[in-house]
């Protein structure tokens, strides 16, 4: 395995800066895996995703979009959410944004789909507060 030079860690935004304009540079060159440009590459991708995620501050996602784009993702039908979140009515209350999620639609949703927890506590964005 070839060595990877002149790469350190990230810890100043001029650093990240520098990191990200050379990996724009070997972006272009396309390099190929297990040469030198390759794990260059590859090493800073890792090193500005790291710098990335210890200095940003991403906001979770309101409950109910996130819950729309996993009906999405997974192709489920209001239908489906009923054993989650009760009857049709409430349903669309919940995804219209009329009616907010209760714990114990919260509960099953996390239990059952798999939402996380977190998600679902984050107070929802309901179209009579906006």
């Amino acid at each position: 395995m070839t060595a990877v030079t002149n790469i350190r860690l990230l810890k100043t935004e001029s650093d990240y800066e520098k990191a990200m304009a050379r990996f724009d540079e070997l972006m272009a060159l396309d390099p190929d895996r297990d040469t030198p440009d390759g794990d260059e590459f590859e090493a800073l991708s890792l090193l500005i995703r790291e710098y990335e995620i210890q200095h940003t501050d991403i906001a979770s996602p309101d409950p109910v979009d996130y819950l729309l784009h996993v009906m999405e993702r997974r192709g489920l039908t209001r239908k489906d959410l009923e054993p989650y979140i009760g009857s049709r009515g409430q349903v669309s209350k919940v995804l219209n944004m009329k009616r907010p999620l209760s714990l114990r639609m919260m509960r099953r949703l996390h239990s059952g789909l798999g939402i996380p927890a977190d998600v679902l506590l984050k107070n929802p964005k309901m179209i009579g507060q906006m």
